[in-house]
């Protein structure tokens, strides 16, 4: 069975960190991020096909090319994934301190890019019998935290565009938005590095990276392809990768 998968953000982190996995696992996977990832290989040499792009930039995002080279990738597969997983975190702070810009910037890159690449991987790649959408969300999504509105309010989208996408229920078509829980990342540390004014729970934040309790991106990476590639997928709309 020829299974091949899109990762956004895949050039660090968690989004590379899945693309490792897919790839040991025999997954042909089209990488799409600002950079490559020099490093980036399963364990038998295998390399991902990538496409270097700003997932914030829309009209990026609307050019007729990546809608071609998704669509010529996607070809000869009988199992086809998408994977959103690039975002930020920031801006950091209570509302009235982000600036109209930096909002912008991203809301564009963690809700608009993932759903018009939703959009994009349903409408080309409708012909693969399987396809599976996998928004990474946060559990911030699901409640509100001081400081995170932006970044709460971009992840409950994704949560909610993946109940409405189950409720389309498009024949061969699976979605699920996976909190993934919390690992030890550049978006830690970018967080880490906010100040209790901007970011309350702070404290809290800093004492996990210190005692040790983040969970590795490789461990992370390595569970949600295992998830991605299961009879399961899709079940629930909403998930957490720490009950599956």
């Amino acid at each position: 069975m020829k299974t091949k998968a899109i990762v956004t953000g895949h050039s660090r982190g968690l989004g590379e960190a899945i693309a490792a996995a897919l790839l040991d696992k025999d997954v042909d996977v089209l990488g799409l991020a600002r950079r490559g990832s020099a490093d980036l290989a399963s364990a038998a040499g295998s390399k991902p096909t990538e496409i270097t792009i700003d997932l914030g930039d829309v009209a990026a995002l609307a050019d007729r090319t990546l809608s071609d080279r998704i669509e010529a990738f996607c070809a000869g597969a009988d199992r086809v994934f998408l994977v959103n997983n690039a975002g930020t975190v920031k801006p950091i702070g209570p509302v009235g301190t982000g600036g109209a810009e930096a909002i912008a910037k991203a809301v564009t890159l963690n809700v608009t890019g993932p759903l018009v690449l939703a959009d994009l991987f349903q409408a080309v790649a409708a012909p693969v019998k399987d396809r599976r959408i996998l928004h990474i969300s946060s559990g911030a999504g699901r409640r509100g935290m001081a400081g995170w509105s932006v970044y709460c309010a971009t992840k409950a989208a994704l949560d909610n565009h993946a109940r409405a996408v189950k409720e389309d229920a498009i024949a061969g078509l699976r979605v699920s938005s996976l909190a993934p829980g919390v690992i030890d990342t550049d978006m830690q540390a970018d967080i880490r590095g906010s100040s209790v004014e901007q970011f309350p729970a702070i404290d809290q934040f800093k004492a996990m990276k210190a005692d040790g309790v983040l969970a590795s991106p490789a461990e992370a990476g390595a569970k949600i392809a295992a998830y991605l590639l299961s009879d399961d997928f899709g079940n629930d709309a909403v998930t957490d990768l720490r009950s599956l």
